[in-house]
């Protein structure tokens, strides 16, 4: 796999703000309103919310969140590669840093909200291949026919 140098970022560079502009673009696009649950960069600055972003060299490779729901519950959000960077691991780097993070935080589960349709097709994939399963809707999530979530425990 491709080694990228990831950091925890605060947030305050134009290139981060521009690819979660394209984020929730990219979800508003592909998904109905009541299903885009992407968080706005404000929210991603909250104190629950750990954001890193990722490099290869100066060139911003793609960025993912770790929001605590609970001392023991975690969840992957704002994950995406930037577009010049699609199908060179970034998304599993990024998963695969989470993963790490919550181990050593503690917790005993991940769980996120992706999209059923083809679109999230290769974020499903990649989130069965480290063991996440489909689950019942988690905190503030609700059923619905486009959205699913995904849980693994540790």
């Amino acid at each position: 796999m491709h080694r990228f140098q990831i950091r925890e970022d605060d947030l305050s560079g134009a290139d981060i703000a521009a690819l979660l502009e394209f984020h929730i673009a990219e979800a508003i696009r592909h998904s109905p309103p009541a299903s885009v649950h992407a968080m706005p960069i404000d929210r991603l600055r909250g104190p629950d919310v750990t954001f890193w972003s990722l490099w290869e060299g100066e060139a911003l490779a793609g960025c993912g969140a770790l929001k605590e729901l609970a001392p023991d519950h975690g969840e992957p959000k704002s994950m995406r590669t930037a577009p010049a960077f699609l199908r060179r691991g970034v998304g599993e780097a990024i998963l695969l840093h989470l993963i790490a993070e919550a181990r050593h935080r503690g917790y005993r589960r991940l769980s996120l909200e992706t999209g059923r349709t083809e679109p999230f097709a290769a974020a499903r994939t990649l989130y069965r291949k480290y063991d996440f399963e489909e689950c019942p809707p988690f905190g503030n999530y609700r059923a619905d026919d486009f959205s699913m979530c995904m849980t693994r425990a540790f």
